[in-house]
């Protein structure tokens, strides 16, 4: 007997059309899916339905911004743009938003600063 509710399936490579396979058996089973939370995957987001709410999943959002700061970063907007990103698994869209609105304002002299080169071109 099988869990309609309950669907696996061993892969030996995730791609999005596994993920729209899934997606469609579970909605062939008479399943509404009104939301999806998924890691992240380039083009999955465009093939999804419109009608479906879909959200990268918060360990996958942390481990991005991860890459980009390390978990020891040097500068000090670096330092508090983590403290804001840690704040992503444990609070709520309203007060992240928040948070990184103010990171955002205190900060935006620093993002926008630029710099010449060595060959007299300004960057950031």
């Amino acid at each position: 007997m099988t869990d309609k509710y309950f669907l696996s399936k061993y892969v030996k490579q995730e791609t999005n059309n596994l993920y729209l396979q899934g997606i469609e058996e579970i909605a062939r089973r008479g399943i509404t899916i009104k939301a999806v939370i998924c890691d992240g995957r380039k083009g999955l987001f465009q093939l999804l339905c419109n009608d479906v709410v879909i959200q990268m999943c918060n360990f996958h959002q942390v481990a991005i911004i991860r890459r980009y700061l390390t978990m020891n970063p040097k500068m000090q907007a670096s330092k508090e743009l983590w403290r804001v990103t840690l704040l992503l698994t444990i609070t709520c869209k309203e007060i992240f938003e928040a948070r990184l609105a103010v990171w955002f304002n205190t900060w935006n002299e620093f993002l926008n600063e630029q710099k010449l080169d060595e060959n007299g071109k300004k960057r950031y």
